[in-house]
């Protein structure tokens, strides 16, 4: 299993814009192939904050589903970032 997580930074007067432009990534993310989970939200506490959760079944499927990344216009929009991508090797249920 592959987890991405982190956040994004963006001026917090086109934060809802940004997000507005994640819809249909979000949307086709959670039909691709080997997408367990994926959001892209506003932050409670900071208004230029963007939180990213991505959880794939592979490396294959991320890169599968990844292609390009980022559009030019949402790259140019991003002041900061800090993602990561994680391998899993076991998942236990919280009890």
């Amino acid at each position: 299993m592959v987890i991405i997580a982190g956040h994004i930074v963006v001026d917090h007067q086109q934060r809802e814009s940004y997000l507005a432009d994640c819809v249909t990534v979000v949307e086709l993310a959670r039909r691709a192939a080997g997408c367990l989970d994926f959001a892209i939200t506003a932050d409670l506490v900071d208004a230029g904050r963007i939180n990213i959760f991505e959880r794939w079944e592979s490396q294959a499927a991320v890169e599968a589903f990844r292609g390009d990344g980022p559009s030019d216009e949402q790259g140019a929009a991003i002041l900061a970032a800090a993602v990561a991508e994680y391998d899993v090797a076991e998942v236990r249920s919280p009890t």
